[in-house]
């Protein structure tokens, strides 16, 4: 399953992807510690099964938390996806 998290505005989507079938598979889940902001968090979905997801606080700002390694213009350093082995983790901006 791939679960959404962000938001859409007048001047983009911003959302965070996380496939949960991938995020299962990753033991250490490294994404947790690479991210500079700590916006991701662990939880247990329905099937009881670990994975990572956006904290609450979030999701309607992500544009903004996700900044220091999204800047509007130049190098952009992914940090949660470089570390996720199994290609978990999708921004669509």
């Amino acid at each position: 399953m791939i679960a959404n998290y962000g938001y859409k505005d007048g001047s983009g989507d911003f959302f965070i992807s996380i496939d949960t079938d991938k995020c299962i598979a990753c033991e250490d889940k490294p994404c947790l510690e690479a991210c500079p902001i700590k916006i991701l968090e662990k939880f247990a979905d329905d099937y009881d099964d670990e994975v990572v997801g956006v904290k609450e606080e979030h999701r309607k700002k992500i544009k903004y938390s996700c900044a220091e390694c999204k800047p509007a213009s130049g190098e952009r350093n992914l940090a949660c996806q470089k570390v996720c082995q199994p290609g978990a983790i999708e921004h669509s901006w």
